[in-house]
């Protein structure tokens, strides 16, 4: 438990310090913002700064820091250290700068802000990549809530031919589409307060609930080796406990654990979300409570779930191999009881929902200005989204009916989410050079140049990439690192140069 609770300590201890130092680093000022130079009635609206902050919230924190921390924590409680620190010095200025520079220059999308930030090459393949992330985020974020709904909350078996589990997707494919296309404050901006109570019902009592429950959490001066989870592995057609000193050992947590656990500490998904909440924004200095704390609390909510899991599955409770949907379930029902738990597991269902609406919204709002596409009216933003809805729909199809489909779907979406920070790491590097902060490129190039290797090294291994033997996966994801810091820094020191002799 105490490993747990230093984790917290360094959460928001370092929160307050490292946040403070990315706000002065950026210099909010009083300058008008977009919300209120381009106000449309539709994206560019001011909204409350409290309004904001669960908006952005909700946005970013969908199934990732409850689904990724359950996995993750099988490599133990070093966990609870590389949470906090991953989320601080990288997630959490990630989005702090992402939604800044979007908003000090005109509440642009994350595509425009690469587009001046790169070239056109870098430009293109983003946005190749950004659309097709955020297509699989939204048949994600309408799998997995429609999964928990349909199995935690309302007893149904939730399998690919029960009628009962299409219309609870169809239910939130409505939902969807309706936030898709009116204005962000008729639907979002109404309805999030609602759900925001119900998250923080969910997250605060299954937090509480670790303490008063007692539940055994391994400290990193523990014997790893001690403590088995039940029936984890299938050896010889036998269910074999493995202790966390072995997974730990055989699992390479470099770079297993940091795309596993994708949103507690980084989700490139989230540069996408705070560039249009930066269109609602009614003051710079609102940014760092909107954009790098609401982060940490995401963080918190990742503590919290990898805090669970690690009870249950210590307590004997649950088998660490039940999958992450059951676990949930067995957590928030052992800890809150009966009703209780079906309120926690409404606020699981919450957060991917709240971040699969703005998602297709974002998706909707990149592929418009890209293609140079109006959305003037409601008529052609919903003839905009029923495209992308068309294509989500067909990969949630396949994903529900192969038997393997979903597996396929996360990994894809756990690496591609990681791989998208890359871009907006090299954006905001660049950012730093042309305006006269180039001696802090070390902000974003250090959480670059790591989740460089970390994906780089993943992707070459994975079955679902090159699957090249480990040894020289290392060797690859080593020289992408090194190459992606050298290139960063050429280029941001020629921008520069190119701006000083204008």
């Amino acid at each position: 438990m105490a490993t747990f609770i230093i984790g917290l300590v360094i959460l928001f201890v370092g929160a307050a310090v490292y946040g403070k130092f990315c706000e002065k680093v950026f210099g909010p000022d009083d300058r008008e913002t977009p919300a209120y130079s381009k106000q449309d009635g539709v994206d560019y609206i001011p909204m409350p700064k409290w309004k904001n902050m669960l908006i952005n919230l909700l946005n970013i924190a969908g199934t990732g820091p409850i689904f990724g921390p359950i996995q993750g924590i099988l490599f133990g409680p070093i966990a609870f250290i590389t949470i906090p620190i991953g989320n601080i010095i990288g997630g959490a200025m990630h989005d702090y700068f992402s939604g800044m520079i979007c908003l000090r220059d005109g509440g642009s999308q994350m595509s425009n802000m690469i587009r001046r930030y790169s070239n056109k090459g870098i430009y293109r393949v983003y946005n190749v990549f950004v659309c097709l992330l955020l297509l699989l985020v939204g048949a994600v974020f309408i799998y997995t809530p429609g999964d928990i709904a349909a199995t935690g909350i309302l007893g149904f078996d939730g399998a690919a031919t029960s009628v009962s589990t299409w219309v609870i997707y169809g239910a939130i494919f409505a939902y969807y589409l309706i936030a898709t296309v009116f204005p962000i404050d008729a639907i979002i901006g109404k309805i999030y307060p609602i759900f925001g109570a119900i998250l923080l019902f969910s997250a605060v009592g299954v937090f509480i609930g670790i303490f008063v429950k007692g539940y055994p959490l391994l400290n990193l001066w523990d014997d790893w080796q001690g403590v088995a989870f039940s029936a984890f592995q299938t050896v010889d057609g036998a269910q074999v406990p493995f202790s966390y000193g072995e997974y730990f050992a055989n699992g390479h947590f470099l770079p297993v654990f940091f795309v596993t656990v994708a949103c507690g500490i980084l989700s490139g998904f989230h540069s996408t979300q705070t560039a249009i909440i930066s269109r609602t924004i009614k003051s710079e200095k609102e940014g760092r409570m909107t954009f790098y704390n609401m982060m940490i609390l995401e963080g918190f909510i990742a503590m919290v779930w990898a805090g669970g899991a690690m009870g249950v599955f210590n307590a004997g409770l649950q088998a660490a191999n039940a999958g992450a949907t059951s676990t949930v379930i067995m957590i928030c029902k052992d800890i809150l009881g009966p009703v209780g738990g079906i309120i926690a597991l409404a606020g699981v269902v919450v957060l991917p929902i709240t971040s699969g609406d703005t998602a297709l919204r974002g998706l909707r709002l990149t592929v418009a200005e890209s293609l140079h596409i109006d959305q003037s009216t409601n008529g052609k933003r919903l003839g905009l989204s029923a495209v992308i809805f068309a294509l989500v729909a067909g990969i949630l199809v396949f994903a529900k009916f192969n038997s393997d489909g979903f597996n396929i779907l996360w990994r894809y979406f756990a690496w591609s989410n990681q791989t998208l920070s890359l871009f907006a790491f090299l954006a905001i590097t660049i950012w730093m050079f042309e305006h006269g902060k180039g001696k802090y490129a070390w902000i974003p190039l250090t959480p670059g140049a790591f989740y460089c290797f970390i994906c780089a090294t993943y992707i070459a291994n994975a079955k679902i990439g090159f699957n090249i033997p480990w040894t020289i996966a290392y060797i690859i994801g080593a020289a992408a690192a090194a190459a992606y810091v050298l290139v960063i820094l050429w280029y941001g020191k020629r921008r520069s140069a190119n701006r000083l002799a204008k």
